[in-house]
């Protein structure tokens, strides 16, 4: 009778169990307006992990986790578990973090030289798909250490060295795969696009060679014809470009003629004239009459620029002296002066009219010559 009675108890205290239930929410159920956001908290039921692990917004991941990272498992099984959390944000692209977790499985120094190479495959899939090319061959090559016939290694390691245009050790790369499987279709298309590749770079690598043996020649031979006419540079031979925004050069011609880059000089206006190409024979009334012909420059308001009533000068560069040249002069004339000094590539000429004021003010102190 004694059990009896305490049955009828216990069927009476859940009773009021269940009618205490009726009365009152349970106080961790879902509410209805965010039971997706509190569903998303569960770790079975994550679609996404989140950046960083909370132990009070998410306690049940932070509990996974730190069973993941139990120093009391084994190396193997903390590095394969470190594996599985790098794959899971590799998956993600969340590659940063993908690499870190690869690198602590790393750290374990496991004995299983299988999960070893997967792991240095997967980090250098990581380093790629950033674009640390040098990281991602550094990886594929010590997993080859570990494995000589790892597929995913080699394939890596040729991807890599395309990547970094050392075409050759692509090469070498494939060829190595090729031995191991010589019917893989990845290694042998990765094969092809390097040897075409390492072609052309070395065909480019021949035009560059000849191209600069003819630019050297042609340099020599232009050095060559500046000295024989005894023409100063004050420069060094290997700064012969114009410093004008042009950028030209004093060329020689298939007549073996040279053509200079001249400036004129108008101190009066503060004003400038550029010929990229004055034939050395040309005289300086032939350019004059084309620059100051029927049009005159809009700087020339009083009129006064006119070909026949223009002086020439070049200047001395360590003297407060000026050398008259005569419009009918040749230019090569006027750089075979023994005083004339051709400064960074370019000849310079002062351009004045004859009697004005301003030209008598500019050579006042000024010793003048004669060509």
């Amino acid at each position: 009778m004694a059990s009896s009675a305490a049955e009828h108890d216990s069927d009476d205290g859940m009773d009021e169990l269940m009618d205490k239930f009726k009365s009152h929410s349970y106080s961790n159920a879902f509410k209805q307006d965010n039971w997706e956001e509190e569903f998303d908290k569960i770790p079975m039921f994550m679609k996404k992990a989140p950046e960083e692990i909370d132990p009070h917004q998410y306690p049940e991941l932070a509990c996974l986790q730190a069973m993941i990272h139990d120093e009391d498992r084994s190396p193997e099984e903390q590095a394969k578990s470190l594996k599985n959390e790098g794959n899971a944000f590799f998956q993600e692209k969340n590659y940063k973090k993908a690499i870190v977790a690869y690198t602590a499985g790393l750290k374990k120094k496991c004995d299983d030289q299988d999960l070893s190479t997967v792991l240095l495959t997967n980090r250098a899939a990581a380093h790629f798909h950033l674009g640390n090319m040098r990281s991602a061959l550094n990886d594929a090559a010590a997993a080859k250490k570990i494995r000589p016939d790892h597929l995913k290694a080699l394939i890596r390691g040729a991807q890599c060295c395309i990547e970094l245009r050392n075409f050759s050790e692509a090469v070498q790369w494939c060829d190595e795969g090729l031995k191991v499987y010589p019917a893989d279709k990845k290694l042998q298309d990765l094969r092809a696009s390097a040897d075409k590749h390492k072609r052309a770079a070395e065909r480019d690598a021949r035009k560059a060679k000849v191209k600069e043996k003819k630019l050297h020649g042609e340099k020599e031979a232009l050095l060559a014809a500046i000295k024989g006419r005894g023409i100063k540079l004050l420069q060094s031979v290997d700064d012969l470009s114009s410093k004008e925004v042009t950028g030209a050069q004093v060329s020689l011609d298939d007549q073996g003629s040279l053509h200079w880059p001249v400036l004129f000089l108008y101190p009066e206006h503060q004003q400038s004239d550029f010929v990229s190409a004055f034939c050395e024979s040309s005289c300086f009334i032939d350019h004059l009459s084309v620059m100051f012909g029927e049009e005159l420059p809009p700087w020339d308001v009083d009129r006064k620029y006119h070909p026949q009533n223009l002086q020439l000068y070049f200047e001395h560069e360590q003297k407060e002296t000026l050398y008259q040249v005569k419009p009918e002069t040749q230019l090569l004339e006027a750089l075979q002066h023994k005083r004339f000094f051709v400064k960074a590539g370019t000849p310079s000429f002062i351009v004045l009219v004859k009697g004005s004021s301003f030209t008598k003010q500019f050579l006042t102190g000024k010793k003048i010559q004669g060509l």
